[in-house]
């Protein structure tokens, strides 16, 4: 798979983050807020990709937090994040900014989405997707929302502390397409898959619903046969 690597060093001396890097998948698909940081006790760099705080509690009662996109194997995953901290010693001491591996000859990379619809009251999320990168690279928390005519797909974002004429946050895309044909192949795939999961549960609910009705029917048969009279010698 081919992608390109972007650093920014942060200047300030104060905590432990070193810098933050872009990753682009094939010129088509960007994973920002990457981050580079130092473990203070052993002074080795690390990387750490983009998370979000769940609504899950670990044995102390602390915060989990987990990765909104990670690689899903350890061979990508050592590749990509040695890359990134190569990249980010070019940046200290050649003033290099892009680091670049290719895997392929294609633009786009090839990526395949599972999406999981479900309801809820007074929400307008209608699924979850998501979308595995060569099956290499995964990211989770991709959104089907209903808006006002129609449904469409939100990426996973985090609030900024600007806000909008109106007052409200902004949200900042963690990752997101970059080129409008691969949002348009990408996105369309994701309402493909939700549409085809959508009607496969429809037919799961409706044949629960019938077995249902046929026990039900089965129970009232039984019942009413057993309230008959039955005849004495």
């Amino acid at each position: 798979m081919k992608y390109s690597i972007h650093v920014n060093e942060v200047k300030t001396k104060e905590g432990n983050i070193k810098g933050f890097a872009t990753v682009v998948f094939g010129d088509s698909f960007k994973i920002s807020n990457i981050a580079i940081l130092e473990n203070p006790e052993r002074h080795q760099l690390f990387v750490s990709m983009p998370r979000y705080r769940s609504s899950e509690r670990d044995e102390n009662g602390g915060v989990i937090f987990k990765d909104v996109c990670n690689p899903i194997t350890k061979e990508f995953r050592e590749e990509l994040y040695d890359n990134i901290l190569e990249a980010y010693e070019n940046v200290l001491n050649q003033g290099k900014e892009q680091e670049q591996v290719e895997k392929s000859q294609s633009e786009m990379p090839e990526f395949s989405v599972k999406v999981t619809p479900f309801e809820r009251d007074g929400s307008n999320v209608c699924g979850l997707a998501r979308i595995y990168f060569d099956n290499q690279f995964i990211v989770n928390n991709v959104s089907i929302l209903q808006g006002k005519d129609k449904l469409f797909v939100a990426m996973p974002a985090y609030k900024t502390k600007q806000i909008d004429e109106q007052g409200k946050a902004i949200y900042q895309d963690v990752c997101y397409p970059v080129t409008k044909e691969f949002r348009e192949k990408l996105y369309g795939e994701v309402m493909k898959t939700y549409e085809e999961e959508k009607e496969k549960k429809q037919e799961e609910q409706k044949e629960t619903k019938n077995d249902l009705q046929k026990e039900k029917e089965k129970s009232g048969q039984f019942q009413s046969l057993s309230d008959r009279e039955t005849p004495f010698r």
